[in-house]
C-alpha cells in the first residue's frame, strides 16, 4: 500500500465485511435454530445470510417462480395483486358491511 489513500480504501472495505457478519450473527443468534459453528467461524456469514437454509424448494429462500408452479401459475406476491379483481367483494369478515346489490 503506497498512498493513504489506498489504506483507507482497504479499511473501509473490511469494515463493511466485518459489519455485514455482526449484522448476520445478530440476526442467527435471534434465531430458533442457531448454529454454534458460528462462534468458532463467524466469517462463514460473509457472504451467507443467517435465515437462507440453503434449499432452493424452500418457499422462503426459493424462487417463487419455480416452487410455486400449481398456484396461481408461480406468480409472486406482487404479480397477484397486481392482477386481482379489486371490484368483487371477497374479503368477508364479520365486521364487514357487504353492498346491496342494486338491482
Amino acid at each position: 500500500m503506497s498512498n493513504e489513500l489506498a489504506k483507507f480504501i482497504n479499511s473501509k472495505r473490511r469494515h463493511k465485511t466485518d459489519v455485514a457478519i455482526a449484522r448476520q450473527l445478530k440476526i442467527a443468534k435471534d434465531a430458533h435454530s442457531y448454529n454454534k459453528i458460528y462462534d468458532t467461524q463467524p466469517h462463514r456469514l460473509a457472504k451467507h445470510h443467517a435465515m437462507d437454509c440453503g434449499n432452493p424448494k424452500c418457499g422462503l429462500c426459493g424462487n417463487p417462480r419455480h416452487t410455486r408452479k400449481g398456484q396461481d401459475g408461480g406468480r409472486t406476491v406482487q404479480e397477484r395483486r397486481q392482477h386481482q379483481d379489486v371490484e368483487h367483494v371477497r374479503d368477508v369478515h364479520n365486521n364487514v358491511i357487504l353492498p346491496k346489490n342494486k338491482e
